[in-house]
């Protein structure tokens, strides 16, 4: 008899467990807050990798966050969740995020105004190097139709609005990493992909050239993102604004 009961209080439990979790599944999702009044709180855990201002020293793996431009931010935290880009936990932080939700965490970090280290971090490179490293990052290299940094990240190559990131101010082997994983089809962003067609046409040697000299540059007087570009972009890229 008791065995009998127990059976029935089992089956009765998963019965009602069975009905919560349907109940669940159909549920929708919650909105997106709208309120900018508890941003900090909800990307918390950006900055726990990340910090308010993103990780300055010349040994970090994570970029900068504070200051960049949103469109750029934004498009970023749609390729992590849409597969373009790949890295774990950010895959899992974005995976169930609409659009409205990236952008609010976009325009919070675009929005912070930090300030930068006052002395760029020093690295081993040597002269050769960072000197091959400037001439890519200035004048660009035409025989392999490689286009200078600034022509694309603005003159001061702190970015340009509204969504081309500035290279200064960033860890050497971020740089690096990224520049590689575009030459190793690791990384991706929305079609036309004008980074991998230039990381491409480098070699591990150019990486390493222009993410040393970049690493040790001091940022100018105004580190804001630049409001336009004097001429056009030597090549079409996607998420840019048409």
């Amino acid at each position: 008899m008791r065995k009998s009961v127990h059976r029935i209080a089992v089956m009765a439990l998963l019965l009602l467990l069975g009905h919560g979790i349907a109940a669940i599944a159909a549920t929708p999702p919650a909105p997106a807050p709208s309120s900018r009044g508890d941003i900090e709180r909800r990307v918390a855990a950006c900055i726990a990798c990340h910090g308010r201002e993103g990780a300055t020293t010349n040994a970090g793996y994570f970029p900068r966050l504070s200051g960049k431009p949103a469109g750029y931010l934004f498009n970023q935290l749609r390729s992590f969740r849409d597969g373009r880009r790949f890295n774990t936990d950010m895959t899992y932080m974005v995976q169930h995020l609409s659009d409205a939700y990236l952008m609010e965490m976009a325009e919070y970090f675009a929005g912070l105004n930090l300030p930068y280290p006052p002395v760029p971090p020093v690295n081993d490179a040597p002269p050769a190097q960072l000197a091959r490293g400037r001439q890519l990052a200035l004048e660009g290299d035409a025989t392999r139709r490689i286009p200078a940094c600034v022509e694309c990240h603005g003159a001061a190559l702190t970015g340009v609005q509204p969504a081309i990131p500035g290279l200064l101010g960033l860890p050497r082997l971020y740089v690096s990493s990224q520049l590689g994983a575009w030459l190793t089809s690791e990384r991706h962003a929305l079609a036309p992909d004008c980074m991998a067609d230039i990381g491409r046409r480098m070699t591990t040697a150019d990486i390493n050239a222009v993410a040393s000299w970049l690493a040790v540059q001091p940022m100018p007087a105004d580190p804001k993102p630049a409001t336009s570009l004097p001429a056009a972009l030597p090549m079409s890229c996607g998420g840019m604004p048409k």
